[in-house]
């Protein structure tokens, strides 16, 4: 009888185990693949500040380009710096306290997976210091 009840002992955590190894593997596939979305979410978020910060960059040199130069960055120029950011350049008058200057904005824009950014950044200058083309191109600083 003694060793009767030891092998049906035995069998009894022989299948506690089994269950216990079961459970175990479960959570751990369950925290495997919850990492793995947490990654990709991470992963997403991570190429957009990217492109974001691409955009800024774009828009921020241009409008200094055209601040020192009074000519924004040339398009071979820019596309090799900041492949994927189209650069647009706008020009308005100034209005209220900011009357009799000009308002020159620089939109940059890019693609980040399947969302669009898009950053604007403007700088007023005095009318003298720029001469705007009517294409919307700033060519060179006037002389003063």
């Amino acid at each position: 009888m003694k060793d009767g009840k030891m092998t049906t002992e035995r069998v009894r955590y022989r299948g506690l185990m089994m269950t216990e190894l079961i459970v175990s593997l479960t959570v751990l596939g369950t925290l495997m693949v919850t990492f793995a979305i947490s990654l990709d979410g991470f992963r997403r978020l991570n190429y957009y500040q990217f492109t974001r910060q691409r955009c800024v960059s774009a828009a921020q040199a241009t409008l200094d380009s055209i601040a020192v130069t009074g000519t924004a960055i040339n398009e071979a120029d820019a596309n090799r710096l900041w492949p994927g950011v189209i650069i647009k350049i706008d020009e308005s008058e100034g209005t209220g306290q900011w009357k009799g200057l000009k308002l020159i904005s620089v939109t940059a824009g890019g693609a980040a997976l399947n969302k669009k950014v898009e950053v604007r950044l403007a700088r007023y200058f005095s009318k003298g210091d720029i001469a705007i083309s009517k294409a919307g191109n700033i060519p060179a600083l006037q002389e003063r």
